[in-house]
């Protein structure tokens, strides 16, 4: 083969890998909302129309001082509350604050956090921290949101992957009707919630896989392996669905292709 054919083969390949290289800085820092329609049953009238803004895995990035560029982005969303499913710390960097110019940049509307793995294996000095930032701890817990009379549960756990998830002591604290939210990063406690007829389960932890493939999507997922079940969206087993946030930082290595950071917008209807 002459040598200009093999030099224009390398430059073609150089010029590819630089594309792809681009697009996947473009989509790291490129963050978008998904909407979401979950209908209940038995969701209280109180609450058609409802809305959360779920936030998940943080991952210390930031996005402009002061997290400016999020909160611009947020401000634009109608939602009722936030819930926050964790990891907005990084094992590497257990640096808690952009995390919390993230929570001073939101409104005065409810946050309720519940810690991944990284917080926990960090210390969850951020706890420390939500007093003063109007974000409550919902690990192993649960809270009753009422409106007009008409209540909704938000349940938290810890994170399963250090052993601190008690879903039983959290449902414990139910003490009235009234359809039930779990909060929990990581979606491997999916079949707990069914068995305990959870309504809608909010999650994160798997980035959807961070780099994904044509077709294929994620290739790998910690706790789930490869080719895993439970990456990315909205899944449903009888009554329960489960929501799964691609988050909004990265781990490991920092950058994305085909799994934009993710802010989720969650509607409730009424079943039927």
């Amino acid at each position: 083969m002459p040598d200009s054919v093999w030099i224009r083969a390398i430059l073609t390949v150089a010029l590819l890998l630089v594309l792809l290289g681009a697009y996947a800085l473009f989509e790291t820092r490129s963050v978008i909302v998904t909407p979401y329609t979950v209908e209940i049953e038995g969701l209280p009238p109180a609450f058609n129309g409802f809305t959360i803004l779920h936030l998940s895995d943080l991952h210390v990035k930031r996005y402009g001082d002061n997290q400016r560029g999020l909160a611009r982005l947020i401000a634009e969303q109608d939602y009722d509350v936030v819930v926050a499913t964790g990891d907005f710390v990084d094992r590497n960097i257990p640096d808690p604050a952009p995390a919390r110019e993230l929570f001073r940049a939101l409104d005065d509307r409810p946050i309720y956090f519940v810690p991944g793995n990284h917080e926990l294996t960090t210390g969850f000095r951020l706890r420390d921290e939500f007093p003063a930032l109007g974000v409550t701890d919902l690990t192993n817990q649960a809270m009753p949101f009422t409106a007009n009379k008409e209540t909704l549960w938000f349940v938290g756990v810890g994170d399963p992957y250090v052993g601190r998830d008690r879903l039983d002591a959290a449902l414990a604290e139910v003490d009235g009707d009234g359809p039930r939210i779990l909060l929990a990063h990581s979606p491997g406690l999916f079949k707990q919630a069914q068995a305990a007829g959870i309504d809608l389960m909010l999650s994160g932890h798997t980035h959807a896989g961070q780099i994904r493939l044509p077709l294929i999507g994620a290739l790998h997922i910690p706790g789930q392996g490869f080719f895993p079940k439970y990456d990315h969206g909205l899944f449903t087993a009888g009554k329960t669905k489960m929501i799964i946030s691609a988050g909004l930082g990265e781990t490991l290595v920092r950058i994305r292709f085909l799994s934009r950071p993710e802010i989720g917008l969650i509607e409730l209807r009424p079943a039927g």
